[in-house]
């Protein structure tokens, strides 16, 4: 078994980023496609450039393609794994580039066998011509108002998305889409617009659109995954004595106790009142102490008293 060198054959480098081990990619597997290349090896190279961009496309085989490259030199005859591959690494959880597993060579299947799944593929079809290929899926990122996670809404969202021309190379078209945003949805997840990616070859389906959300900044709230945080300033006496007050929500006014000794930045739950869902999320008041200055006469003398009359040191613990 021959040692394949990936990197060769889509003439990238070993530190090529995943930017242009694509975009390498894209423009073999459009010289080569059977469908439209005149060369007499193209759907050989086809394979192969499929082959190579399957194990550099994805991080995990990557790593594990480069640890082996530190110990076994491109174009060695007779290669074979390590006894103990199998035991470093486990990629039966993965999926190929391919539909089709035998259409790679040997030295994949021996390092890389036994994954299945969905995911782009090729396929010959049953016959030497008639390639397809699913389109690869698109990502990109969009902000969102908290308010369309609390509701549930639809929104129009203009995007620069990266498409391949006739010629293989990478331009940005302009795209202006319809989305609807899930109740509940929560910054870092995915929409996946269906086939709505770059277009496949010959008969397959386009790939997806995934649009990762992520929430716009709010002049009131803070979100951390499904619960939303407000600061509330409060005076030192409410903080000190107990008080009730009202504090605003994203879906109306509550009123809420503050508990008598209450310090900085305690912590208040409204339970459920966060981002929606099976399971909501929860909403957290933080407390804020707030002093009146002592510009104001009235307040200087109050403080003045307090510094004779309190026995308090707030640093006590310091030393």
């Amino acid at each position: 078994m021959e040692y394949k060198d990936y990197y060769k054959i889509l003439g990238v480098k070993k530190d090529a980023s995943q930017d242009e081990i694509k975009r390498a990619y894209r423009k073999l597997a459009r010289k080569y496609h059977p469908d439209v290349s005149k060369e007499s090896d193209a759907e050989s190279k086809f394979k192969e450039v499929g082959e190579a961009y399957e194990v550099l496309k994805d991080p995990e085989k990557r790593e594990a393609y480069d640890q082996l490259g530190q110990n076994w030199k491109a174009g060695q005859e007779g290669f074979r794994p390590p006894p103990d591959w199998k035991d470093q690494f486990d990629f039966g959880g993965g999926g190929y580039t391919s539909g089709n597993a035998h259409d790679y060579s040997s030295f994949f299947e021996d390092l890389f066998g036994g994954a299945r799944g969905g995911g782009s593929y090729y396929s010959s079809g049953g016959g030497s011509r008639g390639f397809n290929a699913r389109g690869e899926n698109i990502r990109a990122r969009v902000l969102i108002d908290l308010e369309d996670s609390i509701n549930g809404a639809t929104r129009s969202f203009t995007l620069q998305i990266p498409e391949v021309n006739d010629k293989g190379q990478v331009v940005n078209k302009t795209r202006t889409l319809s989305v609807k945003i899930p109740k509940g949805i929560k910054e870092g997840q995915t929409i996946r617009l269906a086939k709505q990616g770059n277009p496949g070859m010959g008969d397959a389906p386009p790939g997806d659109l995934l649009l990762e959300v992520a929430f716009k900044p709010h002049k009131l709230y803070t979100v951390e995954g499904k619960d939303i945080y407000l600061n509330v300033p409060a005076t030192p006496w409410e903080m000190a004595l107990g008080a009730k007050i009202e504090v605003p929500t994203p879906t109306g006014k509550v009123g809420m106790k503050i508990p008598p000794n209450s310090q900085q930045g305690r912590k208040l739950r409204l339970k459920g009142r966060g981002l929606p869902g099976k399971n909501p999320g929860d909403f957290y008041v933080v407390l804020q102490v707030s002093i009146p200055l002592a510009t104001d006469p009235k307040a200087k003398a109050l403080y003045e008293k307090m510094q004779k009359e309190l026995d308090f040191n707030p640093r006590s613990y310091l030393f």
